[in-house]
């Protein structure tokens, strides 16, 4: 019995040549547009993200009162959750009482965790962010059998060859 590609091997390529390489990744999808058009068999190509770096964007300050805060609406979406699934599949009397006393139960509890993580930073990253992993250029693959193709093709692109007396690369 054949199964189906496995999930690695989507993503491999036989001896991957390169196309070009973009400073954007709409311009590298474009192009895989554009060789779609031309009748290119497009499922030789790969477009990978190059050139990584880390961005870390600052949110705001961390203080006593954003970590209570955070914390406790932390709680009430957990409380709120637990109650609800407690009501769902226990017979409950008073299930309104029991959806109360989970949310309350869960701020509590989040405000204490949380507080001791912010107590044991000592003054130590007090602000808040989001980290993000982003390519600085995307390189447009091709397998070795039909990348020659593939490269006259992306040179007939509108604008490409402008492109090529603007561009350093």
């Amino acid at each position: 019995m054949t199964m189906g590609p496995q999930p690695s091997s989507l993503f491999e390529l036989e001896y991957p040549h390169s196309v070009k390489v973009f400073d954007t990744y709409a311009e590298a999808q474009k192009a895989v547009d554009w060789l779609s058009d031309q009748k290119f068999e497009v499922k030789n190509l790969c477009i990978v993200g190059t050139n990584l770096k880390s961005v870390e964007r600052v949110l705001g300050r961390r203080n006593w009162g954003t970590v209570v805060a955070n914390a406790a609406m932390s709680g009430v979406g957990t409380g709120l959750l637990i109650g609800v699934l407690l009501s769902l599949f226990v017979r409950l009397e008073a299930p309104l009482v029991a959806l109360l006393v989970a949310v309350v139960l869960s701020v509590l509890i989040s405000i204490v965790f949380q507080s001791i993580g912010y107590a044991m930073t000592g003054g130590r990253r007090d602000f808040t962010s989001v980290t993000q992993t982003v390519a600085t250029q995307y390189e447009l693959l091709c397998e070795h059998k039909m990348v020659q193709k593939a490269r006259d093709l992306v040179a007939e692109m509108p604008g490409a060859r402008a492109a090529m007396f603007t561009d350093p690369s």
